[in-house]
C-alpha cells in the first residue's frame, strides 16, 4: 500500500497526501520510510514549486505509530535516542525544501502530526480540525521539535498552555490565537490551499526560494537583514525572470517565469 500519495500538478503544485486513513495516518515505519524518499526526490525536482500536504480520511496525522510506540520498553535509552532522532529528521527533512510548504490540516493533527503541520510555511485547516500535542498526559517528553516549533508559531505562552495542559485547540481558535495562518470551513479547505499553492507556483521560482530562506534563517537584526537583501535581490535582478516580469507589467499581461 502507498502511505504517501504524490499528485504533481501542471502548475508546478504537488499534492503530498498522507495514506493510511484506517488508522488515522498515524506515522508508521512504512509511511516514515517513503515519506523521506518523497522529499528526497522532491528536492532533486526542479519543476516544483510549491508542496501542500494533507492527509487521507477525516484525519491530518495522529502522530506517532502507538504500537510501534508500546514495542519501545525493551531498548536502551542510547538505542532509542538514535531511533527518535531518525524518526523526527525524516518528517522533519520538509524544511529542508527551498520551495514553500503548505499544511491543509483537514482534521485531527496530534503530537507529531501537529509538529509535522508546523513545520510547513504555511499552516491552514478546517474550522473543526483538532489540534494538540498530549505528549505529557501519554507519560512521554515532547518530541519532533515540539518544544521549539510551538513556541516559534505559536508564541512562548501558547506553547506553554498546549504543552503542558495537553488540551485541544480547534482550527478556528488555531487561527485566532496565530497558531495557523487561517481556518476554513471543511468542505472548502483544500480548495482553498490549492488556490493559494497556485499563487505562490506562479510567482518566479529564484525570488521566491530565496525569500523562503530569508524568513526561515530568521535575521537577528536589521543590519543582517540589509546585508542579505542587498545580495539576494541583485540575484534577482540579474535573471530573466525580472525581465519577463517588467515586460509583463508594460504589455498588461500574466508574467510566465521559468526559474532562469
Amino acid at each position: 500500500m502507498e502511505e504517501v500519495l504524490i499528485d504533481r500538478r501542471d502548475d508546478g503544485v504537488v499534492l503530498l497526501t498522507l495514506n493510511r486513513p484506517d488508522r488515522r495516518n498515524s506515522m508508521t515505519e512504512a509511511m516514515t520510510g517513503q515519506w523521506r524518499r518523497a522529499i528526497a526526490e522532491l528536492g532533486h525536482d526542479e519543476g516544483v514549486r510549491c508542496v501542500v500536504v494533507t492527509g487521507a480520511g477525516s484525519a491530518f496525522s495522529s502522530g506517532g505509530d502507538m504500537a510501534w510506540l508500546a514495542q519501545r520498553g525493551t531498548e536502551s535509552v542510547p538505542e532509542l535516542r538514535e531511533r527518535m532522532l531518525a524518526f523526527y529528521r525524516a518528517w522533519l527533512s520538509v524544511t529542508a525544501l527551498e520551495v514553500p510548504t503548505i499544511a491543509a490540516v483537514n482534521g485531527p493533527a496530534v503530537g507529531a502530526g501537529l509538529c509535522l503541520a508546523l513545520a510547513c510555511d504555511l499552516v491552514y485547516a478546517a474550522d473543526d480540525a483538532r489540534l494538540l500535542a498530549p505528549f505529557t498526559g501519554l507519560g512521554l517528553h515532547p518530541g519532533m521539535a515540539a518544544t521549539y516549533l510551538l513556541p516559534r508559531t505559536a508564541g512562548v505562552r501558547l506553547a506553554r498552555e498546549l504543552l503542558l495542559t495537553g488540551r485541544t485547540i480547534t482550527g478556528t481558535e488555531a487561527a485566532q490565537r496565530g497558531l495557523i495562518n487561517k481556518s476554513f470551513p471543511g468542505d472548502e479547505l483544500i480548495h482553498e490551499v490549492m488556490q493559494t499553492a497556485a499563487m505562490i507556483a506562479a510567482n518566479a521560482p529564484i525570488a521566491t526560494r530565496l525569500t523562503k530562506l530569508a524568513l526561515h534563517d530568521e535575521h537577528p537584526d536589521l543590519e543582517a537583514a540589509l546585508r542579505w537583501e542587498s545580495l539576494a535581490q541583485p540575484v534577482t535582478m540579474a535573471s530573466a525572470d525580472m525581465r519577463e516580469g517588467l515586460a509583463a507589467i508594460r504589455e498588461g499581461r500574466r508574467p510566465k517565469f521559468t526559474g532562469t
